[in-house]
């Protein structure tokens, strides 16, 4: 005997809610996300594993080159001195063999939304006044906005645009010598080389662990949902649809400590004591030194250009 409620068939949409129909599956598109991030970290460990010129490099010394090497360019305010080390992250990412379409997408990937949504104001007159290069809006002489004073015209100014390319590039650079950083040097030997060089094994530990059970944790969401959908006949409406979600997000909550506390007392029955033992010891040589001389002599040289240019 078939219920009733498998007779229906849903023909499609009512007129009213034709829109619904083009509505994008986000849950879907979340989790098609998530794929392509675990499949990005993937190709990450790959190029860890290649024999380029920063893979070669004992990974304690590239931590603290490239550590140094943000400090000053965080230090640096003239465009072209910024725009030159970019240049230069893009010569090692091809000599370390990084694809170079692989690291700009990487890397410009993110600045636009977060350099984008800071340097935005920057350009106008109304928050940073300078010498007009572009007028947008003429509005006379006594505008206000509320109880503000508004310029007799809106432009974008000199000034703005020198110091939102600086920012830009100083961003960009910044995230260029960290991807750089993770793409070459494999995850455990970059923790393991954060312990060395003082970071506490409390923090470190806690990053590691992190970072090896998301991946886990992305599966079992990810079969969540397969789950749920192999076994819908129709589409739930939407509050059915959120508490499912909300349900899913407590159970997750009480898997990972249930989890936690099982990988915790399995890792204590074999000898954990608080710290990660990896097998890889480092033997620095010297070119590793020489590279390290070099890195922070360019750095020295970066900053002391900054302040004469």
């Amino acid at each position: 005997m078939i219920p009733d409620w498998m007779k229906d068939i849903e023909v499609g949409p009512c007129p009213c809610c034709s829109v619904s129909i083009k509505k994008k599956n986000y849950v879907t598109k979340t989790l098609s996300d998530i794929v392509k991030f675990i499949e990005a970290t993937i190709i990450s460990e790959g190029f860890a594993r290649q024999k380029g010129l920063l893979q070669s490099i004992d990974p304690r010394i590239k931590l603290v080159s490239m550590l140094a090497l943000i400090v000053s360019i965080s230090m640096t305010s003239d465009w072209r001195i910024l725009l030159f080390v970019y240049l230069l992250t893009l010569v090692f990412a091809y000599l370390s063999k990084i694809g170079i379409l692989f690291f700009i997408k990487r890397v410009w990937l993110f600045i636009p939304i977060f350099a984008g949504v800071i340097m935005l104001p920057m350009l106008f007159n109304v928050f940073y006044p300078g010498t007009p290069l572009i007028t947008l809006v003429t509005l006379g002489h006594g505008a206000m906005l509320g109880p503000f004073h508004l310029p007799d015209t809106i432009a974008i100014t000199v000034q703005g645009t020198k110091n939102a390319i600086v920012f830009t590039l100083r961003v960009a650079t910044c995230v260029s010598a960290a991807v750089l950083l993770f793409i070459t040097t494999r995850l455990d030997l970059l923790f393991k080389s954060l312990r060395s060089v003082g970071v506490p094994k409390v923090y470190v530990f806690t990053i590691d662990m992190c970072y090896r059970y998301i991946f886990v944790f992305t599966d079992l969401i990810s079969a969540f949902y397969t789950a749920k959908k192999s076994r819908s006949i129709k589409t739930l409406p939407l509050i059915e649809e959120q508490k499912w979600v909300g349900g899913r997000i407590g159970y997750t909550l009480i898997k990972s400590m249930d989890m936690g506390e099982k990988v915790h007392g399995a890792m204590v029955s074999r000898g954990f004591d608080g710290d990660v033992k990896i097998m890889d010891d480092f033997h620095a040589r010297r070119r590793d030194y020489v590279a390290l001389v070099s890195v922070l002599a360019f750095c020295l040289i970066l900053i002391a250009l900054s302040h004469q240019i």
